[in-house]
């Protein structure tokens, strides 16, 4: 089954936006990459916050599918969160920012409804990442002490600033080590 013209828009924007920017791109730009002529993309999204929000809202599906799969199939914390690091680490090996991360630098030029949508995919992190560290007390792989959500920002904001960090050094594997030093303060004796 060949890729609509549609989606493959959708596949173009994403990658233009997690190498050089949601604002650093124009429809001609999309227009060239896919071949057709720029009218064709107002055809199909007539604005580029139109646009946008399909971006985001076909990301947020497919990462809430991934993350019920993490869920699924590996059934420690540890292993669960492993997983999850991977996503970042596999995204700037591959040369692209996280989606959310590139476009949360860009906020204030982002319309409303975007930003809500970002607001949104890092919301679905957070809650994610607090059932795991939850879980993960729960089974006594974290200490009792933790508060749930806020360990679930830090584990969070470990991730997108290591990834900030690794792409300004073009060098992903710095993201990994970060992470393990995080996850190794959920079980020692202390405080974060």
């Amino acid at each position: 089954m060949s890729i609509g013209t549609r989606d493959l828009l959708l596949k173009e924007a994403e990658m233009l936006t997690r190498t050089r920017g949601y604002a650093a791109f124009s429809y001609a730009d999309l227009a060239e990459r896919v071949g057709i002529r720029k009218a064709s993309v107002h055809h199909h999204f007539p604005t580029k916050e139109v646009l946008g929000v399909a971006l985001i809202d076909g990301y947020l599906v497919e990462f809430k599918r991934a993350l019920e799969k993490v869920l699924e199939e590996d059934t420690s914390a540890r292993g669960r969160l492993a997983v999850y690091s991977g996503f970042f680490i596999d995204s700037l090996r591959d040369g692209l920012m996280p989606l959310c991360a590139a476009l949360s630098a860009e906020t204030a030029a982002l319309p409303q409804s975007m930003r809500a949508q970002v607001s949104t995919f890092f919301e679905l992190h957070l809650d994610w990442l607090s059932g795991v560290v939850r879980d993960g007390i729960a089974d006594g792989e974290f200490r009792t002490d933790l508060d749930v959500r806020q360990t679930a920002t830090m584990l969070l904001s470990v991730l997108e600033g290591a990834s900030l960090v690794a792409w300004a050094l073009k060098d992903s594997t710095r993201i990994k080590p970060t992470f393990a030093q995080a996850l190794s303060s959920l079980s020692e004796t202390g405080t974060l």
